[in-house]
């Protein structure tokens, strides 16, 4: 049971259930990463709205290495999704089932290498946090454009700012008063529950991910990225045996 979960969460053919399971474990994920990596190197790593608007902030204040830093950040996670996007069309051309999974494999490789970084934070701070920021930045481009690719642009991953406002549009809706109008008029104002479902479940399981996340980091220090790891290539394993074995 548990081995067909989890190949129907990476598998090549895609079921939007499918879609969505996938998007949740990957928001607890987000979660956790970007509050762990937070407590790690005091800085939020999901946000490009913010790091956009401190780039022009630091500009307009003549904070120019600032700003050259918060591009850097910006282009890494532009990279990451481009990187997505790269292997994604490189496995479909080969037709391969992994067309999804190498990126989730990816992922994990890079937050090992985030948790090896970070046992040396302490000597080389003023090299290792900036290699740290930009290392994050570009694992949360990489996954963001994972779902955002299978799902077609419906469910978001690592920043919540669309999935709040998408929930608020819903929540309008449904407190909305449609007084003596039809059920069948064009005028009826009725709510998506379905999309009311699915965006708080993404929304509870960041939270839930950043709460798990920060605390892991906050007992554990760097070794709490090893379960999150663990989690991402049990997901990528299932395409990635059916490859080994057709090839």
């Amino acid at each position: 049971m548990t081995l067909s979960f989890l190949h129907r969460l990476t598998s090549k053919h895609r079921t939007r259930s499918a879609n969505r399971q996938l998007g949740a474990v990957l928001a607890f994920v987000a979660g956790a990463v970007n509050a762990g990596g937070f407590l790690a190197v005091q800085r939020y790593t999901s946000h490009m709205t913010g790091v956009i608007s401190g780039v022009a902030d630091d500009l307009a204040t003549g904070g120019f290495a600032l700003a050259l830093a918060g591009l850097a950040s910006l282009l890494a996670f532009l990279a990451g999704a481009a990187c997505t996007a790269l292997l994604i069309n490189w496995a479909r051309r080969r037709q391969m089932h992994s067309k999804y999974a190498l990126a989730l494999l990816l992922e994990a490789a890079l937050l090992l290498a985030f948790g090896l970084l970070g046992a040396h934070l302490d000597t080389l701070t003023h090299l290792l946090v900036p290699t740290a920021v930009l290392l994050l930045c570009f694992i949360m481009g990489l996954q963001n454009a994972i779902v955002t690719k299978i799902s077609q642009a419906e469910i978001r991953t690592t920043h919540m700012t669309g999935v709040v406002t998408d929930l608020g549009l819903e929540l309008g809706r449904l407190l909305y008063w449609n007084g003596a109008t039809a059920p069948d008029s064009v005028h009826f104002v009725r709510a998506n529950r379905d999309k009311l479902f699915i965006h708080s479940l993404v929304l509870g399981l960041f939270f839930g991910g950043g709460l798990v996340g920060a605390l892991a980091f906050k007992h554990f220090g760097f070794s709490a990225t090893l379960p999150i790891a663990l989690l991402l290539v049990l997901m990528a394993s299932p395409p990635l045996i059916n490859d080994l074995q057709r090839a």
